[in-house]
Parts: C-alpha cells; sequence; structure tokens
C-alpha cells in the first residue's frame, strides 16, 4: 500500500513539473498556489481597506451631491483628524500580509504602509510568480483575479491610468472569459475617473446591451454609470439610472443612498414634489440615524409655500423633534422649519424658528451657521447692515464647509465696507440735521432723547435687581456623587490616582475646550452668555458706529450737554458735508459692484445728487448712474445724461454719454496686429503725426477689433508728443471711460492720477481773458472751456494768443516702464 501510494504521488509530482507547463494539473496547482500562497492575502488587505473606508466614511449632507459609495474617496490626513483619528489609527493589517520577500519601506513614501499598498503588491507578486501565459493566452484562471484586484487597489488609490493599464492587459489575455464584463465595467468606472465622460459612456451603453451580464455586474454598473452621469453633468440621465439602480439593488443601506442622491439632483432641477417623494423614501430605507434626520430636513427644504399645507408640515415636524434621540437634532428641526415658514410667507415666525435654531444645543456645525445666514439676511434685507454682518461673522465662524465658508467670507468683508459707510451718512446726517435747528428745537430734541435713556436705565436697573434677588436665594449646592464617583472616566472632579484632577490635566482641559466651542462657539464671560451677548454685541457695535458712547455720562440728562457738541463753524460743518457726501458715492458704488443691486445703487447715488453736493462728487454720481444704467435701463439713465450734458457739456464725461461704446469685441485680426505694429514703430521713431493717421484710419475700419484700446492709449501717447499733456488727458480719460475694465482703461486710469497731480489748469472767460483764480490751479477733472483746449493744441498754436502747455518731449516716468505701451509679443 505504501509503494503505490509513493508511485502514484511521483506521478502526480512529475507531471505538475513536466515541461507541459500549460497541462491540466499545472494549471490546477498554479491556480490553487495562487491564491492561497499569495492572492488570498492580498484580497484580504483590499477589503480591509475598504471596510475601514465604509465604516469611517461620514457624508457631507451640505455637499451639492452625496457619495453613493462610501468607500471610493482616500481618506486624508485632515479627514483623519476632523474624524478623531490619529495616524497611529489606520488599518493594521493582520498577520500573513507580509512576506520576507517583500520590501514594505518601498512601498510609500511615507513611514506608514497603506493596506492598498499591500493589496498592489501581492496581485503584482502573484501574476509574476504564478503567470500561465502561453502565446498570448493565460492559462492559470486566477490570475484574472489578481489582475482584478490590481486595478481596484490602484484605482482607490487615485491611480487610474494604471488601473486602466491592468484591465486592458487582463481582457488581452482573457479573450474568452465569462468574467471579462466585469472588467469591462471596471474599465467603464475608470475612463469617468479620468473625466474621460465620452468613453465612459460609450464603454456603458455597450454593456448595458449585453443581454448575458451577471445580475451583480448589473448592480454594479448601475451604480457607477449613474455617478458619471452626473459628474459629467447628465443630471437628467442620472436621475434615471438611479432609478434603475434602485431597482436592481435590494440593500436597504444602498437603497436610501441611491434615492437621497436621486431626491438632491431632482431638487436641483427645481423638481420640488418628485424630490420630495425620494427624500420620503431615502427616510424610509435609512439604516443610520443621521440619514434619517437628514432627510426631514432635505423634505423640509422641497416645501412649496403656494400649494402645500404649512400648518400640518409644522405639526409634524415639530411633534417628532420631541421624540427620543430626534430631541438631540432640535436646532436642525427648526432650521428647517424657518425654512418652511420662509417660503410659506411667514417672515416673522420664520425669524423665530432661526433663532430657536441657534439657542439649541448644536448638532452640526454647518446648520448651524445656516440658521445664522438666514437671520442675518433678514437684517439685510432690511438695510440694517451692522445686524447683518455680525451675523454673517457667526455664520462664517461656525460653519464648516470649506465652498459656503468661502463664498460668505467675501460677503462679510463687503459688508463691513457697507456698514462703515452706511453709519457715517447716517451719524452726519443727524448731525447736519441738528446744525439747521433753532435752539428751542434742539432742546425739545434733546429732551424726548433724555427721556429715552431714563426708560431704558430704568429698566436695566429693575433687571438688575430682580437677577440679584435670584441670586440671594439660590441654594448653592454640589453634586457629592461627582467626587464620590473615581469608577466613571466621565467624572468631572476625577481624583483617580492615576489620571489626577480635571484641571491639573491638560489634555482634558483641552478636550473640553474644543467641545465648547463646537457647541456654543467663541463667547464672553458674562450674565446670559447663551442669548444675549450677540444682541448686547449688535447694540454696542451700532452705537460705536454712530459715535455714541457706552460709558454713561454725569450730565447725559441735561440738553445742554449734548447742544455744545454741535459743530458751529462753517469749514467744520461743511468737512461734515464732504465726509458724508463721499460715503454715499461709495456706498452707491459698492451696492452696484458687491451685490448687483442697480436700483438701490442709482437711488442712493441720486439722492446724493439732489443733496446739492459738490460739482466733482456730483459729476462721479452722474457718470455713475449713467454707466450703469445706460444699456439696462435707459429711463433711469437718462436724466443723469442730461445732466452731464447741462451742466458739464465740456468734458470727457459728456462726450462719453453722447457715444457710449460697448467692450464687445471680437477676436482681433492678423491684419490690425500688423498695422499696430507698425503704428508703435512709427511712434518709435518719433513720426508721431504718421502713427496718429495710421491708428485713426484702423479705428475707421476695425471699430471691434479687440486691440481698439491698445491703439487708442498709443494715439495718446502721440498726441502727449504733439499736442501737450492736457489734451493727453482728455484721450485718457475717454480712454478710461469708454474700456475702463480692460488692461489699457486701467493704465489710462492710473497715467491719469500721476499727470493730474502736477497740472495747473488755466480757464479762460467767453472773451478770452485769462482768470486769475488760484483756486482753479488745483488738480481738475475736466476743462471747463472749449478755446482753452484750443488753446493747448499745437496745431492751432498760430492763431492763438493763450498760453498753452509744450508737448512732451522728454521720455517721462509714466511712460519709461508702461506695460501697455508696448509692440505686440506674438506668442501671447
Amino acid at each position: 500500500m505504501k509503494k503505490n501510494i509513493l508511485l502514484a504521488l511521483g506521478f502526480f509530482i512529475f507531471l505538475a513539473c513536466s515541461p507541459r507547463k500549460d497541462g491540466y494539473l499545472n494549471r490546477k496547482y498554479q491556480g490553487f498556489t495562487t491564491f492561497y500562497n499569495v492572492l488570498f492575502n492580498g484580497e484580504e488587505a483590499l477589503n480591509t481597506e475598504l471596510k475601514q473606508r465604509d465604516k469611517s466614511h461620514r457624508d457631507n449632507f451640505h455637499a451639492p451631491y452625496i457619495k453613493l459609495l462610501t468607500y471610493d474617496e482616500q481618506i486624508s490626513s485632515s479627514q483623519m483628524e476632523s474624524l478623531g483619528m490619529s495616524d497611529d489609527e489606520s488599518v493594521i493589517p493582520p498577520a500573513g500580509f507580509y512576506n520576507d520577500d517583500i520590501n514594505v519601506n518601498s512601498l510609500s513614501s511615507g513611514s506608514r504602509v497603506s493596506t492598498l499598498e499591500i493589496a498592489e503588491m501581492k496581485a503584482q507578486k502573484a501574476i509574476e510568480k504564478h503567470s500561465m501565459l502561453f502565446k498570448g493566452e493565460e492559462k492559470n484562471k486566477t490570475i484574472f483575479d489578481a489582475y482584478l484586484v490590481l486595478a481596484k487597489a490602484r484605482l482607490f488609490q487615485n491611480k487610474p491610468l494604471e488601473a486602466l493599464d491592468a484591465l486592458n492587459t487582463v481582457q488581452k489575455i482573457y479573450k474568452k472569459d465569462k468574467r471579462l464584463s466585469l472588467a469591462k465595467v471596471y474599465e467603464a468606472y475608470t475612463y469617468g475617473k479620468m473625466k474621460d465622460y465620452y468613453r465612459a459612456d460609450e464603454t456603458f451603453r455597450e454593456l448595458k446591451e449585453n443581454k448575458k451580464l451577471k445580475k451583480s455586474e448589473k448592480k454594479l454598473l448601475s451604480i457607477f454609470y449613474s455617478e458619471m452621469l452626473l459628474n459629467a453633468g447628465k443630471k437628467e440621465e442620472a436621475v434615471t439610472e438611479l432609478e434603475s439602480a434602485y431597482q436592481l439593488n435590494k440593500n436597504k443601506k444602498l437603497r436610501s443612498r441611491i434615492a437621497f442622491l436621486r431626491g438632491q439632483i431632482l431638487a436641483n432641477l427645481g423638481k420640488n414634489e418628485e424630490a420630495r417623494e425620494s427624500f420620503v423614501t431615502a427616510y424610509k430605507n435609512a439604516r443610520n440615524f443621521e440619514f434619517e434626520v437628514k432627510s426631514q430636513v432635505e423634505i423640509a427644504k422641497t416645501f412649496n409655500g403656494k400649494d402645500d399645507d404649512y400648518e400640518g408640515a409644522k405639526e409634524y415636524l415639530e411633534k417628532i423633534s420631541k421624540k427620543g434621540t430626534y430631541a438631540s437634532r432640535k436646532n436642525e428641526f427648526y432650521y428647517a422649519l424657518g425654512l418652511m415658514a420662509k417660503k410659506a410667507g411667514k417672515k416673522e415666525e420664520a425669524q423665530e424658528f432661526f433663532q430657536k435654531s441657534i439657542k439649541e444645543k448644536i448638532s452640526d456645525p454647518q446648520v448651524r451657521g445656516l440658521a445664522y445666514y438666514e437671520i442675518g439676511k433678514k437684517f439685510f434685507e432690511d438695510n440694517d447692515y451692522l445686524s447683518a454682518g455680525v451675523y454673517y461673522d457667526s455664520a462664517y465662524a461656525a460653519m464648516n464647509y470649506t465652498p459656503a465658508k468661502e463664498e460668505l467670507k467675501s460677503l462679510t468683508e463687503n459688508i463691513k465696507d457697507i456698514s462703515k459707510n452706511y453709519y457715517l451718512i447716517k451719524k452726519n446726517d443727524s448731525i447736519l440735521k441738528l446744525t439747521k435747528m433753532s435752539n428751542d428745537e434742539r432742546i425739545a430734541f434733546f429732551n424726548k432723547h433724555i427721556e429715552g435713556i431714563k426708560a431704558k436705565e430704568a429698566k436695566e436697573e429693575l433687571e438688575r435687581k430682580k437677577a440679584e434677588k435670584e441670586s440671594k436665594n439660590r441654594v448653592e449646592t454640589v453634586d457629592f456623587a461627582l467626587l464620590g464617583n473615581t469608577d466613571n472616566n466621565n467624572s468631572f472632579l476625577d481624583f483617580n490616582a492615576s489620571k489626577g484632577f480635571y484641571f491639573a490635566n491638560q489634555t482634558t482641559i483641552s478636550k473640553g475646550e474644543r467641545e465648547f466651542k463646537q457647541i456654543w462657539g467663541n463667547r464672553a464671560l458674562t450674565d446670559n452668555w447663551r442669548t444675549s451677548t450677540k444682541m448686547n454685541s449688535i447694540e454696542d457695535l451700532k452705537n460705536e458706529a454712530l459715535g455714541i458712547t457706552a460709558a454713561p455720562d454725569p450730565r447725559r440728562y441735561e440738553p445742554d450737554f449734548y447742544i455744545e457738541k454741535i459743530p458751529t463753524k462753517t469749514e467744520e460743518i461743511l468737512a461734515l458735508k464732504k465726509d458724508r457726501d463721499t460715503a454715499s458715492l461709495g456706498l452707491g458704488r459698492m451696492y452696484e459692484n458687491f451685490f448687483s443691486n442697480t436700483s438701490l445703487a442709482t437711488k442712493t447715488l441720486y439722492d446724493l445728487v439732489d443733496s446739492k453736493t459738490d460739482e466733482e462728487t456730483e459729476l462721479q454720481a452722474l457718470y455713475q448712474i449713467f454707466s450703469m444704467n445706460y444699456e439696462k435701463t435707459p429711463s433711469a439713465a437718462e436724466r443723469a445724461k442730461q445732466l452731464i450734458l447741462e451742466k458739464y457739456p465740456y468734458t470727457s464725461y459728456a462726450e462719453f454719454v453722447k457715444n457710449p461704446k460697448k467692450a464687445d469685441f471680437t477676436t482681433s485680426d492678423s491684419e490690425v496686429e500688423k498695422i499696430y505694429t507698425q503704428a508703435f514703430a512709427l511712434y518709435a521713431e518719433e513720426k508721431y503725426d504718421d502713427s496718429r493717421k495710421m491708428i485713426e484710419e484702423t479705428l475707421l475700419k476695425y471699430p471691434k477689433d479687440v486691440l481698439v484700446p491698445k491703439f487708442t492709449l498709443l494715439n495718446a501717447f502721440n498726441t502727449g508728443k504733439t499736442a501737450g499733456k492736457e489734451i493727453m488727458i482728455l484721450q485718457l480719460e475717454q480712454l478710461m471711460l469708454n474700456y475702463a475694465k480692460t488692461p489699457e482703461g486701467v493704465k489710462a486710469k492710473e497715467m491719469l492720477q500721476y499727470m493730474k497731480s502736477d497740472l495747473k489748469v488755466e480757464q479762460f472767460d467767453s472773451n478770452g481773458n485769462l482768470i486769475n483764480n488760484n483756486a482753479l490751479n488745483k488738480p481738475k477733472m475736466e476743462i471747463q472751456n472749449p478755446e482753452a483746449q484750443r488753446g493747448n493744441s499745437l496745431e492751432n498754436s498760430s492763431s492763438q494768443k493763450n498760453p498753452k502747455t509744450p508737448p512732451v518731449k522728454l521720455k517721462t516716468n509714466w511712460e519709461s516702464n508702461d506695460p501697455g505701451l508696448q509692440p505686440l509679443n506674438p506668442k501671447k
């Protein structure tokens, strides 16, 4: 018997080691050893990593869309830190992952080896040691699995090109394998990762037409395809594919995610009714508390204020927010109720819900920030900019979704600029109004103001006494259970010898501070810090902006105390008016530039014009009104146009309103580029008249070419060399007004600031006589008399008796380093 066994064993060994390497037994032997010797550990490493990713995944419900697959994205160090994980808490591969012949230090540039790198190396080792490739065909069936593990490991390391290489190889060496369709599914998925959406879509469509696909492959395909379509911007098609994915996949957790994502897309498309149905489905299939809460919030967001039952929906949300664990998320439900009330047109009720939301314990920092934002938005709409700015700042501090946070950052900065101007105008208006009152009117005004102060202080004193009485009657008690319970790890007063006193441990103190800030934000050490501090700070900021001191003055009940502070000198009153008008001009510009609120900007600037401001400010205000309205609302621009033509007929602004040029340029013609090069060469050779003539002919022939601003700037330089500085200034002003947003327009503005700084403007009366007025020698924006313009022209110098500004003969510092006046660079 022993002899027969030895003979049989020897026979099998001979067959396995025979020259016929692709023999049946050898194939089975190699397949067996491939899996159990190497590939098994590779698959275990891959599965361990994906399970860990799924376990540590945290959905960002404030991003436009959630991810369907919770293991798809690599967790970064910052994400691990936010989840409370340190680098030491990364996945520890099970025993057997490492072999002596694998140099793990070469797998990763960092000190920690990822399990995906281990899986990749194991798959490569399996292919190298156990491949049976004969005549371009792989005989070892298990190598297919090795290539698939290799592709997945590379995919989830965000190496799609290397993954695609593995998938292409497996399709090349397994031409008739039944599992090729699975490789094609991952191939399409990889194209999507590479953002080659055309190839991905083409491959997915081919697979969907394949009737031999297994059910498991159809499930995977539907998930991959729907996400690819969404990433490609094909939202309608993505919704259809998600419906198919929902039918194919019976796992309730995945179904919940599919329904939630579908609802997000439909809501983005404005299909609120369908979106709500999808969120309801997500809620019914939800397998975790977070998904249940967020589904309810999203259902509330789809509320239609016109047709939906607001009272019924409100009653439902208020009811479930008090049930069990839902009570810990009251702040989110109150936020959702506020959104519903807002859509229903109940603005005051909406504000009450948002206020309740910020008073509840925080469960989601982004929701807390959004609640602050909604309160601030209401103040902003009511033109209470300082209050809006305070709430926007709180929203910015609370939010943790970076895109929304960054968008809010610029808004808060703009609000601060607007607030500064708004309250300066308000304060100066109040003072100027007092300067126009009689003494009796002032006394009556301040007596009323004093009565208000007394009533406010009496109320504050009453509240102080009430709080003091309550404090005396309160019995101070100590929870001795905290002192005695040394076994409780959460004990506040922990005198355990191994851990020490709570406040003696810096780690526990830091942890406590972080938790407090996460829940309450930054709070001052004052009474009623939960609710009253925010409103007190707003009131303090308003008073500070209006110049009202917080410290009480002993003379605050005397009208003379206030009357003495009213300015009486003419120059002080004029300075107040000037500051007020400058702030109004800036405020009008801000409304347009920051918020595109043209109607409010126009109203603010027309109010400034009607307040009888100085000529320079009035002209700037009228120009701003015309430039922002002449295309959108010509009727609003007409009055500004007529006032400019009537009051400032000889200015560059008058020329602009007569014929405003739109900067709707086409692409540059190659012929125009050649002409500009020639014109610039003539300027460099000091042939200024020839250069000017060439430019004027080109502008008539090509009025819409993109080089028009460059031609105009070059022509201004020609003018400066021949006709003088003042005429050059006029041309630069036209360039600045007509092409303000081009590099040449910006350069013209910078040059004008320099050139006007030393320009003395001379004015003449109707008879041509020089008006000697020292005040006129200050830099001005325009020349009031056309004769003065012609008097400064080199061509008319022989027929004019007026002094002229000599042409610019030397190269000045405003020209020497000018990037706006250069020959064209063929590479740009």
